[in-house]
Order: structure tokens, then C-alpha cells, then sequence
């Protein structure tokens, strides 16, 4: 089965439609959502219209913390520029796109992989993944060999053959990374709709578990149609700014 990875999608429709026209050509059987649906940009409705629609064609979405965090709540643990946003996009959604943020699920587990929008040590508590020692409490917290999260905006897989720390690598662009079965890892799969890397460009990935491989591909988008977006909502100058540097 071929699945693509999509993670913190936060709103951004041109990133969104860029990497589904890319995986699109590459013999997909499903797609799963690793969570972050909205925040950040400015198309939460419609981003969430194209993912229910990934769901309602078998695809599997799973919630992230911007998504529960626009169900309500004081949202004390985030900036304030994620506040911000988290509040107004709060006043987009109808009661469709609630309903269905709300009933998405935080964990999804097939053929020995675990899926996860933060690590899936307590996924409510949404930590990060960034070193080793996060990587390496991720697998003692469950028996799968394989996990994949988002939440970091940023593409790093960790793998260890026993009880070692895990190592670190970075997966390059377009190339095909073997999962042995002889280690255990985690793959942090980068943001779609906000990337973090200093690498231009949208990030996703295509899991092959019938050859147990992953590879992360970066895909170019009109980021500055989505930091125009931004600014035409009258939404945080900064996040257009940090689009047109760090995405374009």
C-alpha cells in the first residue's frame, strides 16, 4: 500500500492542491493527514472542505492541536501569533466544519505503523518530537516499529537497532529511505503549509509499506498568492512575511 503523509496543512489551499497534483502521479492507494488542518493561513474552509473530501474517499485524518484548539478553550500554551489566527478562524468555521474537526481522531495504526499528529507518547499533551530523547520515548511508549508524526514543520527521521539512543538524519528531497525491519524509527514528516527547514517549498511523503520505504518530496506553490491571502484577511503581517522567506 502506497499512503501519502500530509502534515500541517495550516490553512494553506496553494500548498494543499500543489502536493495532492504531485502525489497524484505517484500511484497513491490512500492519504493520511497527520493533523494541523488550519491556523496560520487564510483558506481553513476550504482546506477543509478538500481533506473531508480525502476522507470520504477512504483517506484517514487525524487532529493536531490548531484543530482542537479550534473547538474552544483559552489556547494559554500558544504565541500569539497562533492565537490570533486559532480566534479568527474560529469565526469562519459553520457548524459543518466543526462537527468535523471535533470528531476527528488523534492516533491511527496499520501494518505496524503508528500515525500521530505530535508524539503519540500522550498525543493529547501534543509534544514535539526534535531530538533524541523525544524520539526515544515515542518508541518505548508503544510497539510499533514505525512512526510518523508532524507537528515540527520540519522533515527528520530518528532510528536506533536495540535500546541505543536513537540517531538522526535528514531525508533528502526525492529520495527513497529503507525502514529496515531490523530498527525501529520515527519519521517526522514536514509541514505542507508551513515549512520551517529554511528549504523552499511545500514537504510531504510517500509511505510504501508493502517495500517498508519513505520518501519526502518538496513541492513548489504559489506562496506569495498565500501571503497575499493572509494579508487580504487582515491576519498577522509576520505570517505573510514568514511565507515569503522561508516558502518562496
Amino acid at each position: 500500500m502506497r499512503l501519502a503523509l500530509l502534515a500541517d496543512i495550516h490553512s494553506n489551499l496553494e500548498a494543499l492542491r500543489s502536493c495532492l497534483a504531485h502525489a497524484a502521479h505517484q500511484n497513491i492507494d490512500r492519504t493520511v493527514v497527520l493533523g494541523d488542518i488550519v491556523g496560520y493561513n487564510a483558506d481553513p474552509l476550504a482546506c477543509i472542505d478538500v481533506v473531508a473530501d480525502l476522507e470520504a474517499n477512504g483517506g484517514v485524518v487525524l487532529r493536531g492541536n490548531h484543530d482542537t484548539a479550534c473547538l474552544g478553550g483559552l489556547m494559554e500554551s500558544m504565541n500569539f501569533l497562533a492565537r490570533e489566527v486559532i480566534y479568527w478562524t474560529r469565526g469562519q468555521l459553520g457548524q459543518a466544519q466543526f462537527d468535523f474537526l471535533a470528531q476527528l481522531p488523534l492516533t491511527y495504526v496499520v501494518d505496524g505503523c503508528l500515525f500521530s499528529h505530535a508524539s503519540p507518547a500522550q498525543p493529547e499533551m501534543w509534544r514535539y518530537i526534535t531530538g533524541a530523547r523525544e524520539a526515544g520515548r515515542a518508541l518505548a511508549d508503544t510497539s510499533e516499529p514505525r512512526i510518523f508524526v508532524g507537528h515540527v514543520h520540519r522533515s527528520v527521521l530518528f532510528f536506533n537497532g536495540g535500546n541505543e539512543e536513537p540517531r538522526h538524519f535528514l531525508p533528502g528531497d526525492g529520495v527513497t529511505i529503507p525502514l529496515s525491519s531490523l530498527r525501529r524509527w520515527v519519521c517526522v514528516i514536514g509541514a505542507v503549509g508551513q515549512s520551517r527547514d529554511n528549504l523552499s517549498a511545500a514537504s510531504y511523503g510517500i509511505l510504501d509499506t508493502d517495500r517498508s520505504c519513505l520518501t519526502i518530496y518538496r513541492v513548489p506553490y504559489n506562496c506569495h498568492l498565500a501571503a497575499q491571502k493572509i494579508r487580504n484577511a487582515g491576519l498577522p503581517e509576520r505570517l505573510a512575511q514568514r511565507l515569503e522567506k522561508y516558502n518562496c
